[in-house]
């Protein structure tokens, strides 16, 4: 990686985490409805990129929110999970065209990118949500978060995306 791709990294990062700390943490929409803005990190990281870096600054935005937030480590696992299991994904989401490293996230059909952004997001957030009900006898409460939380996120992921994008 080049120094401009890592000051963009650094950048997206902070601004992440502070986003997500200062604002979107704190809203909590019909008692189980939270926007999990920042996964965008690990989701638009450079795919050629160093993946045991992802996995650690996955866990470094993870363990901010957590410290930030007090819940415990279950962001940091989330993020370190989906960024350990992005590569099977992206193979999922985009063929051979990532086996070949022909991909480019934001040129690769509207099909392609929907089923990434969503397995991601649906992956982190059911993560997230058993690891802070952590019980089987609230699985409607797990499964209801885990959706409509997701929802909420793919949503503001992709206006994120639309309006953050680079213009061709």
């Amino acid at each position: 990686m080049n120094n401009s791709v890592i000051i963009v990294n650094v950048v997206r990062f902070l601004s992440l985490v502070f986003l997500q700390v200062l604002l979107l943490n704190h809203i909590n929409f019909l008692g189980y409805i939270n926007p999990y803005l920042y996964v965008i990190f690990i989701l638009v990281y450079p795919l050629d990129g160093n993946k045991t870096l992802l996995i650690f600054l996955s866990f470094l935005l993870g363990l901010s929110i957590d410290l930030f937030g007090d819940t415990g480590g279950i962001h940091a696992a989330s993020c370190v999970a989906i960024a350990y299991i992005r590569p099977v994904i992206l193979k999922f989401s985009f063929g051979v065209s990532y086996q070949y490293n022909m991909v480019k996230i934001n040129k690769a059909p509207l099909a392609e990118r929907i089923m990434y952004i969503t397995l991601i997001v649906l992956i982190h957030h059911l993560i997230l949500f058993s690891l802070e009900i952590f019980s089987l006898a609230h699985i409607l409460l797990l499964l209801k978060s885990t959706l409509f939380s997701s929802i909420f996120s793919i949503l503001l992921i992709f206006c994120t995306l639309l309006l953050f994008g680079r213009k061709n």
